[in-house]
């Protein structure tokens, strides 16, 4: 494809001009010596050239985000709400601007884009809130006139490595609670998505008054300065949101550091959705189409199973394929796109070697289309086993597997066949029977009569076995970005 260098002109100037690194307060160029080429998934413009930082750079951020953090962290509590909300004022008059980054750098549809923009407003609203909320405790001590004080205080310097497919809202999840609560960040994008996951985030709190050092974002490949990051001293906290293994990784090596330091891990899961017999099937099948097939499958709490009561599945497939028919794929600029192009080309081989195991499995193909480009069109399988690799892989695209469970009790024991635990979902016409199911089921997540995919910034998000450690938003955030000192008094 032809490459066009040039900004699109419907981008604003202000937000023009990404080349390098944000490092105390300057945007400046790498020092690693090689250039990135940021591209647009759909049709492979160059959106920037940004030069790449290399490890003077990693410890120049760090330096700076550790001298900057303890003056940051003795700011009024409404000083460093007001941040935050000048950045919600920010997104509001950048709105069409920051999702027109998103579709071209992300290859998130228009639908995805809007999502993504309102969850990173939602949550910089939540930010400005905990700057008040995070406190201590006095407490009594069995001892004549001694007193027992909790102080909670920011952990110091933060590490954040985030993903590429919810770049902007899954940097800033992490980023946003962690400055409210006087910490100091270090963000390293993925080098898929620099802009959006990193470098516009860091221009918006720039522009809403955020002292200098207090946010760096650095672009690099992982391969230099990768390592470097998870197992730097600075850092009391490191969290890393993506793959499984690479998670793995990211917790060797920070054991490596010359500090122990908290990790939170967000990693892969395999959504199960369940449809028991009694399920509304209309709203089972339009969930576990919007569940499966909202940017392109690339979202951790994707629905990556189907799991359908004996009594219901044949109706459901009929429905759930007539629906996915209907799914618009293709330019995700389209205001009805719901399927887009893949992130990159990696991606796309994933999908298609997913696609040929179920084919080479002999699950029944009851969807097609075609592939072009990194667009794949909605695919769906049926009589799909759940103990197959086909089920147990983590679909990071949109094929969709529909599982036969012979009832209740079957279609639990494969929700729960799995050595993933993030997000699940179960349809009944029983509220006390989901309940009942929800409880049983082995995930940090599960919604009833619902879709798999949800984030609010002020209610608890996190997973269980592999999916993860740690939990995000609210109050539970507050935790992972504070430490308790205790403090007592003799009288």
């Amino acid at each position: 494809m032809q490459q066009n260098v040039n900004m699109p002109t419907r981008f604003l100037p202000a937000y023009q001009g990404f080349t390098g690194q944000y490092i105390a307060g300057q945007w400046v160029a790498g020092s690693e010596g090689t250039a990135l080429l940021d591209h647009n998934p759909y049709d492979d413009a160059v959106l920037a050239e940004i030069s790449q930082a290399g490890l003077a750079d990693l410890d120049r951020a760090f330096a700076a985000a550790q001298q900057a953090q303890g003056q940051w962290a003795a700011t009024a509590p409404s000083e460093r709400a007001s941040v935050f909300l000048r950045a919600v004022a920010i997104l509001d008059s950048r709105r069409d601007e920051i999702i027109d980054w998103l579709i071209q750098e992300a290859g998130s549809t228009r639908i995805k884009a809007g999502i993504e923009w309102g969850a990173v407003r939602a949550g910089m609203l939540e930010a400005a809130t905990m700057p008040a909320a995070a406190h201590g405790y006095l407490m009594p001590v069995d001892r004549p006139g001694k007193e027992a004080r909790v102080y909670k205080k920011p952990v110091g310097v933060v590490g954040v490595i985030s993903p590429w497919n919810f770049p902007f809202h899954l940097s800033n999840r992490s980023v946003a609670p962690a400055l409210a609560l006087g910490n100091a960040v270090v963000l390293k994008p993925s080098n898929d998505t620099p802009v959006t996951g990193g470098l516009l985030l860091a221009k918006i709190y720039e522009e809403a008054g955020l002292p200098p050092g207090v946010l760096n974002v650095v672009v690099g490949s992982s391969s230099v300065i990768g390592d470097a990051f998870a197992r730097h001293p600075v850092p009391r906290v490191l969290t890393f949101t993506g793959s499984t293994p690479v998670g793995r990784h990211i917790a060797r090596v920070a054991g490596e550091s010359p500090l122990l330091k908290r990790i939170g891990l967000e990693l892969g899961g395999n959504a199960p959705l369940v449809v028991l017999d009694d399920a509304d099937l209309e709203k089972a099948v339009h969930a576990a189409l919007m569940g499966r097939f909202l940017h392109q499958g690339q979202i951790c709490m994707s629905t990556n199973r189907i799991i359908v009561d004996a009594s219901l599945h044949d109706r459901f497939v009929e429905a759930y394929t007539e629906a996915a028919k209907a799914v618009k794929f293709g330019d995700p600029n389209a205001p009805d796109t719901l399927v887009g192009p893949l992130c990159n080309d990696n991606q796309l081989r994933n999908v298609r070697a997913a696609i040929a195991l179920a084919r080479a499995s002999g699950f029944r193909e009851c969807l097609s289309g075609p592939i072009e480009g990194r667009v794949v069109a909605p695919h769906v399988f049926a009589e799909v086993t759940n103990d197959s690799k086909f089920a147990r892989n983590e679909i990071f695209g949109p094929v969709a597997p529909i599982i036969r469970a012979r009832d209740e009790a079957e279609a639990l024991a494969f929700a729960n066949d799995t050595e993933f635990g993030l997000s699940s979902a179960v349809f009944t016409g029983n509220e006390a029977r989901g309940l009942a199911f929800a409880q049983r089921i082995e995930a940090g997540m599960t919604h009833i009569n619902d879709i798999t995919i949800h984030d609010y910034p002020h209610v608890m998000f996190g997973g269980e076995k592999n999916s993860g450690l740690g939990r995000f938003n609210g109050k539970w955030i507050i935790e992972e970005f504070t430490t308790d000192h205790l403090i007592t008094v003799q009288r």
